[in-house]
């Protein structure tokens, strides 16, 4: 558990869709985004920034693919002084709540006082990989190119998709329970859309055009109003899967986040107000078949630190991985109770989750911890909990209070 960690600012850009209105954006330039307004927004100067720790999952679609030091680059381009210390880390999706985890386990440590976490992904920017031409020289014949984006996953393991369809059946989690959660997903973001609720946290980018007028992004583009549950029913399960679709699926996106959080007595010093405290967050990994378990477990380790319950927690949002994600792991909280399970899910993705929102992987932890805070600020206060799982099953957890 911490004591007296408390953010005071938290960002995003919109989440764009696979080759929308984000795909040029170079990933330095994307990330620096939010870190800029992030301080601008509490109009505190990047020499105040003790480190920035920041989710980084794929250097490929940096324009310098080897030892990038995509952290360093994108505080540079951010206007941080480039005295400033940084981490760039893969933890896969949980990499952005990992990010802040590491900032405040050295905040414990007495190592630093403020820090900027957060993360970037560009699955637009994504290349296309030759492999062995270096070595094995080339006369004549085809080239043999690789997508790393096909069948995403890690080549000595399943799929991701796989593996969730898998733990989804031997949960008894339905194909039609996985498309019900991905249009209540639809539903509950284009709800809290209309309500002004994604305001706070996303900041509006306009988006210079070669011909016409600029793009104006202020909202998800992942997000299809149109969303029906016979459309989710044609669409065939993925590599295999009988339950998995592209529908309740996240998709392939474009975006970055970023948080600036600090110890309550550097925020008293600089006259700031705090948003939220953290009060307490946990990294764990499981068996690397069993991601769909994995927020589940780390959530149990957080409420544990806290000393707290469920019932003590007012909101919740289990990242939508894949719509069995939150089914499987929010059944597992409540020891496989089907009843309890459904009591727990009405306060689960209220807002919608990646499934609607986007799933830029490395940015989306620190995504999941603004919104929950941001919300609990409109309830009035409270605890929130807030879970995420990664490649080859690690999962974050982090439970905030306002």
């Amino acid at each position: 558990m911490y004591k007296d960690i408390v953010i005071v600012s938290a960002v995003r850009t919109p989440f764009g869709r696979f080759c929308g209105a984000l795909r040029e954006y170079d990933y330095f330039d994307l990330g620096a985004l939010p870190m800029r307004e992030v301080l601008a927004r509490v109009n505190v100067s990047g020499d105040q920034v003790d480190e920035v720790y920041w989710g980084v999952g794929d250097t490929s679609p940096c324009k310098d693919v080897y030892t990038s030091v995509a952290a360093r680059q994108t505080l540079i381009k951010a206007g941080l002084p480039p005295e400033t210390p940084s981490v760039s880390l893969d933890k896969a999706c949980v990499s952005a709540m990992s990010a802040v985890h590491y900032g405040c386990r050295a905040m414990v440590a007495g190592e630093n006082r403020c820090a900027i976490g957060g993360g970037a992904t560009s699955f637009s920017q994504e290349p296309l990989i030759v492999r062995g031409l270096r070595w094995k020289g080339f006369r004549l014949g085809d080239v043999k190119m690789e997508d790393p984006l096909y069948a995403l996953g890690y080549k000595d393991f399943n799929p991701v998709s796989v593996d969730t369809d898998n733990v989804a059946i031997e949960y008894g989690i339905t194909r039609e329970e996985q498309d019900e959660w991905a249009l209540r997903s639809h539903q509950n973001y284009g709800k809290a859309w209309e309500a002004g609720k994604f305001k706070e946290e996303m900041m509006v980018l306009e988006i210079p055009q070669r011909r016409g007028e600029p793009i104006i992004l202020d909202i998800d583009e992942q997000y299809r109003p149109d969303t029906t549950l016979e459309k989710l029913a044609r669409l065939p399960g993925i590599y295999g899967c009988k339950g998995v679709t592209a529908g309740n699926s996240p998709g392939l996106n474009d975006g970055a986040t970023a948080i600036l959080f600090m110890t309550r007595a550097k925020a008293d010093e600089l006259g700031l107000e705090p948003l939220a405290e953290i009060v307490s967050m946990s990294s764990i990994a499981i068996k690397p078949h069993r991601m769909p378990e994995g927020p589940a477990y780390a959530a149990m380790e957080v409420l544990k630190d806290a000393d707290l319950t469920l019932d003590d927690i007012s909101v919740m949002e289990i990242n939508e991985a894949f719509a069995a994600v939150p089914l499987v792991s929010t059944l597992l909280l409540a020891d496989k109770d089907k009843e309890r399970a459904k009591v727990l899910r009405e306060k689960t993705n209220i807002n919608g989750s990646a499934i609607a929102i986007g799933h830029p992987n490395t940015a989306s932890g620190a995504r999941l911890i603004m919104n929950l805070m941001y919300e609990l600020r409109r309830r009035g206060g409270g605890y929130a909990l807030g879970a995420i799982c990664g490649g080859l099953a690690q999962a974050d957890a982090c439970i905030i209070k306002v």
